[in-house]
């Protein structure tokens, strides 16, 4: 085969250095060639951001405001838009440059190519910084200027706790549905939530429909009118009433709707509140669902909520697992109340309560129950003493007495477990920022209970039995996002409510008595322990308790964003 030399590459000196170099249009190199022409040219090195500090939102050119994270692809668009004559070049390539968080500087590199004789592309990467301003977004301005809402969302349950809007409150956050919230206002019996637009408040209405059975009415109000152009100023109020019926409480249903719900028992127990009532018959695990639209053609309260709980220390169980359904499983107990029999043969008085004094203290209970597969020999439980109950409602009267049982466990308890004075290894977030400021999220105690008009130890009570309910019940947690507690020393105070000790709780540490126990009533029916003898504090805790899991924990990032870091720079 023939040998076929490849053609000569004939080269020319450069004419400013004399590199020897391929023969282009300028016979230039490219160091003398980006030396000559600068494309670049044109371009700041240096511009700057708006960003609202009250709603973390920056402004994307020329009038609309939008939620970016650090470093993400919205923020980096809103920085390129923010360049003049980038439409004379290519834009190849463009990335964040790491800058820290608290130092109020975006710097972005970027890759441009541009023509710049004939056949001839340069190419170049060159740095821009930004600076972050701080501003006021038109929303947040007209609510420094107390033009506050256009739209209001009332939601009201008619209780007398606040359980049911904490944990709305987590649902919010969950699902970041408070982004659109100007304003969170705590009224009697609920919150009120303000909105900038119509269409916002629209929104959160649709979205407490998917979450919590709600019946809701609009109005609206006038405020000005033009009729030379047609157009009118209106305030909207949307009213969102919850269904008073919460988790565990005890129900009646009228006799016409416990038949068209398959014939169940009338008396019934709620056991989950989504977008409808779910009841169950604790006698039969028969079980049914009351939407929100047939709740509100019969209405109906319940008999006793959670606060009626009574303790009980079950002495026999014996199941029957041929009768379950999903986690629960039938069963025939033996039932005590909680410290009616003690080694000392000696009933403390201040522990029984009224009726304990006719003689049922001791009395040994037989009922049927739904926690099977739960409860064993030993355990606590809480539950409805009917035998010793006067409910006022004609649908329960009404009821035959042989169908009516002594009483109804509703779940098992740790009381062990809240004697012991450990701090919880999470924390939940707050709609609410600190007392005495407004907008962002925040971890603390929550927006119930923040802005006063309620007793505060009523609120210290639901908020500790809300963390209790979160703490053993997984399936509750599925839908709150827990967050690391970052550890306090013993003599901090309790800022991140990680407290496993009730309210107001006494003991050592906090005032009492080394060497007396002293017990106070609790909501629920429930014995807190102020103050531990040594003996009780070597009780082991209960196998079974749900812990919560480390990787149910999110990381708080609340202080990785553009605001100022105050501490940060008083370290530095």
């Amino acid at each position: 085969m023939e040998f076929v030399p490849a053609p000569a590459v004939h080269r020319v000196l450069c004419a400013d250095c004399g590199t020897p170099i391929v023969p282009n249009s300028a016979n230039l190199c490219v160091a003398c060639l980006r030396n000559t022409v600068d494309i670049t040219e044109g371009i700041p090195k240096q511009a700057s951001v708006a960003y609202c500090r009250n709603c973390e939102r920056f402004l994307s050119p020329p009038t609309a405001w939008t939620i970016a994270r650090p470093e993400s692809p919205e923020l980096l668009s809103i920085c390129l838009k923010k360049l003049k004559g980038l439409n004379k070049v290519r834009l190849t390539d463009a990335r964040f440059i790491w800058t820290e968080p608290h130092s109020k500087r975006l710097r972005v590199a970027i890759t441009i190519q541009k023509e710049v004789l004939t056949n001839t592309i340069l190419e170049q990467t060159f740095e821009i910084e930004f600076l972050v301003q701080y501003g006021q977004c038109p929303d947040c301005a007209r609510l420094a200027a107390k033009n506050t809402w256009k739209a209001l969302v009332q939601v009201r349950q008619k209780v007398s706790h606040k359980r049911t809007f904490l944990y709305l409150e987590q649902l919010i956050l969950k699902h970041n549905a408070q982004k659109d919230t100007i304003s969170v206002k705590e009224v009697r019996d609920g919150l009120d939530f303000f909105y900038s637009q119509r269409s916002h408040a629209i929104k959160m209405v649709e979205f407490l429909n998917g979450v919590v059975p709600i019946r809701s009415k609009s109005s609206e109000q006038l405020l000005s009118a033009d009729t030379h152009s047609n157009t009118a100023n209106f305030k909207f109020t949307y009213s969102v009433e919850i269904i008073p019926v919460c988790k565990d409480d005890l129900v009646c249903l009228p006799p016409k709707l416990a038949r068209s719900l398959s014939n169940i028992h009338p008396l019934t127990i709620c056991t989950r509140v989504g977008n409808s009532l779910q009841v169950m018959d604790v006698a039969t695990l028969q079980t049914a669902e009351i939407p929100a639209q047939i709740y509100w053609r019969t209405p109906f309260e319940s008999l006793a909520s959670v606060t009626d709980l009574v303790e009980f220390t079950v002495l026999d169980i014996e199941p029957d697992y041929s009768k379950s359904r999903g986690k629960f499983v039938m069963a025939d107990a033996q039932v005590a109340l909680a410290g009616a029999f003690r080694s000392t043969g000696k009933i403390d008085e201040d522990d029984v309560m009224d009726y304990d004094a006719t003689g049922q203290a001791t009395t040994i209970f037989h009922t049927r129950t739904h926690l099977g597969a739960i409860l064993q020999p030993g355990d606590t439980a809480l539950g409805y003493h009917l035998t010793n109950s006067n409910y006022n409602s004609s649908d329960f009267s009404d009821l035959p007495t042989h169908l009516i049982p002594d009483i109804i466990l509703v779940k098992k308890t740790y009381p062990n477990r809240r004697k012991k004075s450990k701090q919880r290894a999470w924390k939940l977030r707050s709609i609410a920022k600190e007392a005495g400021e407004e907008g962002e999220t925040g971890a603390g105690r929550g927006v119930v209970g923040r802005m006063g008009g309620r007793d505060q130890k009523k609120v210290e009570e639901d908020y500790e039995l809300f963390l209790r309910e979160l703490e053993e019940d997984p399936e509750l947690r599925a839908g709150v996002n827990m967050y690391k507690a970052v550890p306090k020393n013993a003599g901090d105070g309790d800022a991140n409510d990680v407290r496993m000790t009730g309210p107001g709780a006494g003991g050592p540490a906090h005032g009492g008595s080394k060497k007396r126990k002293a017990k106070g009533r609790d909501v629920g029916g429930m014995d807190v322990d102020m103050g531990e003898t040594g003996a009780e504090e070597e009780e082991d805790n209960e196998a079974d308790f749900p812990e919560v899991k480390l990787d149910e924990l999110l990381e708080d990032f609340d202080e990785m964003t553009l605001g100022n870091d105050e501490d940060a720079e008083e370290q530095e």
